[in-house]
């Protein structure tokens, strides 16, 4: 099945409706995310791979396409993409296991 089967597509259209229902709280969510994203102590590049990694985790399909071209273009290698995503990976299957503690502390009561 194709993702346009399974999330609505992004339009203009939608971004305004969404915008209009909410304008105060869009405008500091998109000034928050330009800052966020800004050159700092970090470049834009490795931001946008923490983002990446971060899209993966949470399993958001909009962030992770959004965050995938924007890392290609601060000129993120398709490697350092992947490899951001293998990280998310190990980390959340880390945190799986890690988890693990609560339910061996259950099972010994």
């Amino acid at each position: 099945m194709k993702n346009e089967n399974l999330y609505p597509k992004v339009t203009k259209d939608l971004a305004d409706k969404k915008a209009a229902l909410a304008p105060k709280n869009i405008e500091a969510w998109r000034n928050f995310s330009k800052t966020v994203f800004e050159e700092g102590a970090l470049p834009e590049k490795t931001k946008q791979l923490i983002a990446v990694a971060v899209a993966h985790v949470t399993q958001c399909p909009y962030c992770i396409q959004s965050h995938t071209t924007q890392a290609m273009r601060k000129g993120a290698s398709k490697e350092e993409i992947m490899e951001a995503i293998w990280v998310a990976s190990e980390m959340r299957a880390g945190a799986a296991y890690a988890h693990a503690t609560i339910a061996m502390a259950e099972m010994e009561k």
